[in-house]
């Protein structure tokens, strides 16, 4: 049957430079099957599923090519985004609540776009010793290039590595990497430069602009002091993208704000 569907270009303004997420915005009736199998189908780096929910404004389904997420940044901007364009009323004016897997997410308007509160960790803390050394061999660094690496784990579980510069985060070029690792580096003005690293189909993949690292980043940047809030990650810069990812605090809470722009709407059969 024909299903109302977007294809959302998220932390970006200008179409084609962020990083799209397709989404499905009556998905209820459609089996765990059927979605993946759209999912994969898409080949972007998620699809998402909106259904009825009793406890939020919607409740999103969320897949990569060959998974369902928790929880992902982008694709939850990008839903609330298509959501609220298709004629979606929240219950509050203030606030939008998703619901997905990690739990009911608040999402609310800025004046840097839409924004999502972040998450709590499912695994955060140092990174041994032995795999900060493997995660050296994958991205091709010497073990004294990386000042600093953490569990960041929202929903995909990243590994993050703090290097000394966005330079040395510009310059990476891994081979093959077997875990999920985000990189980040700062410029010389304080913006952070971010990328972020999956393996895919025996081969390594980069993503242009990743919610969930941003928000599992600012966590751990904030907490131990490297950064003050707000500021701004350039993602997506080494694929010809231009992700703006706005980090902001408010009462205890981040809040990972950028830009949503529709480049495709209308109907899918599933």
């Amino acid at each position: 049957m024909p299903r109302s569907f977007a294809q959302v270009d998220v932390f970006t303004s200008t179409p084609y430079l962020g990083n799209p997420v397709a989404v499905v915005l009556d998905g209820d009736g459609l089996s765990t099957e059927e979605m993946q199998r759209f999912a994969h189908w898409t080949n972007l780096s998620e699809t998402t599923f909106v259904l009825e929910s009793d406890v939020a404004d919607y409740r999103a389904r969320i897949f990569t090519t060959a998974r369902e997420l928790p929880f992902a940044g982008h694709p939850t901007l990008g839903t609330c985004h298509a959501w609220l364009q298709a004629g979606g009323v929240p219950a509050s004016a203030d606030v939008i609540v998703q619901e997905c897997e990690a739990g009911l997410i608040p999402i609310r308007r800025t004046v840097d776009g839409l924004a999502f509160a972040a998450p709590p960790l499912l695994r955060g803390g140092p990174v041994e010793e032995s795999l900060v050394s493997h995660v050296c061999r994958v991205l091709g660094v010497e073990r004294a290039a990386v000042l600093d690496a953490s569990w960041a784990d929202n929903g995909p579980g990243w590994v993050a590595v703090l290097l000394g510069s966005a330079s040395e985060v510009l310059a990476l070029s891994p081979a093959y990497v077997d875990l999920d690792v985000g990189v980040a580096g700062f410029h010389p003005d304080g913006v952070l430069e971010v990328r972020a690293f999956f393996p895919k189909d025996g081969a390594t993949a980069e993503d242009p602009v990743t919610g969930s690292l941003n928000a599992s980043l600012a966590g751990w940047l904030l907490e131990s002091g490297r950064v003050t809030a707000p500021y701004l990650a350039h993602q997506g810069t080494a694929l010809g993208r231009a992700g703006r990812v706005h980090v902001t605090q408010a009462d205890g809470e981040i809040w990972i704000a950028g830009g949503t722009v529709t480049c495709v709407s209308g109907e899918v059969v599933l």
